[in-house]
């Protein structure tokens, strides 16, 4: 039988009506958005994605995405940091010039992005990214180029020159749209450190539920609050580097990675032959 968590978003992904990407993209693309986060009970999830995809909500149901009849999206990205961790270190400290690199993989359909996130001068996230075709890498000419020029144009600062794949992360994923509004919903999370080849597995009766939106709360995020449920100081990056390096000064993200990876079947040692840094091909556009 298939973990709580992964029933629970397939069964709420096809209770609801679809909605194109080509849609997704116009009504509610949200590259520079706040972002909130939350640990969320598979049955709680369901309640809160009940109220949301209910045909009586005014203005319209949150419909989900989908793409050549599917309505959960396989995804696999490889982050990128210096030897040293200068991106999880800059996030720890709060640092205001900050960013975080992956390549993002698309499982089901065979796309590949390069993706900089960056932290806005209002707290907001701000994504840039650039396709990846052929047998291009991160660490390639091109993707160097661009990261030079975001950084530059965005921040005025230079590129980190050392890089290399640093943590993998693997999970499926629903997206449920409104206007202005998207949530994403994650279950069954693996994060593998590519140094240590240690393995995390996030609690299988847990949604990872993220709210995107350009403003303040939304319907999602009160609905959360009212079942009792407050957003959690996570990060798929940060928090698995702080469970699986426990030395690591995480202490911001300690609890919500206790409490996701605690009970998931906590920090397996994997082969070194398992192939640190090997990216696999295929995955979407949220």
């Amino acid at each position: 039988m298939s973990p709580s968590a992964v029933r629970a978003i397939t069964e709420a992904a096809h209770a609801t009506e679809p909605i194109p990407l080509a849609e997704v993209n116009a009504r509610s693309a949200l590259l520079a958005r706040f972002d909130r986060s939350y640990l969320v009970p598979a049955p709680v999830f369901l309640r809160m994605a009940g109220r949301l995809t209910d045909p009586r909500r005014p203005g319209g149901p949150f419909r989900a995405l989908t793409i050549d009849g599917r309505r959960t999206f396989r995804y696999h990205s490889v982050y990128y940091d210096t030897p040293r961790l200068r991106s999880f270190h800059d996030h720890r400290q709060g640092r205001r010039l900050r960013f975080k690199i992956r390549e993002r993989l698309y499982q089901d359909t065979g796309e590949r992005q390069f993706e900089i996130k960056l932290k806005g001068s209002r707290g907001d996230t701000v994504k840039h990214r650039r396709p990846l075709t052929g047998t291009t890498t991160p660490l390639d000419t091109p993707c160097r180029t661009f990261l030079t020029e975001t950084l530059h144009h965005a921040y005025g600062i230079d590129a980190p020159t050392a890089l290399h794949p640093s943590l993998s992360t693997d999970y499926l994923r629903a997206t449920f749209v409104a206007d202005g509004e998207r949530i994403t919903c994650d279950a069954g999370l693996t994060c593998n450190d590519l140094h240590t080849h240690r393995t995390a597995h996030c609690d299988t009766t847990l949604v990872l539920v993220e709210t995107k939106t350009t403003g303040h709360l939304t319907e999602a995020d009160r609905l959360l609050h009212t079942y009792g449920i407050r957003p959690a100081v996570f990060t798929k990056y940060c928090s698995s580097f702080t469970w699986l390096r426990p030395g690591l000064p995480g202490n911001r993200w300690r609890r919500a990675a206790h409490r996701a990876f605690g009970t998931g079947g906590g920090r397996d040692v994997r082969s070194p032959s398992s192939g640190a840094g090997i990216v696999r091909h295929g995955a979407l556009r949220t």
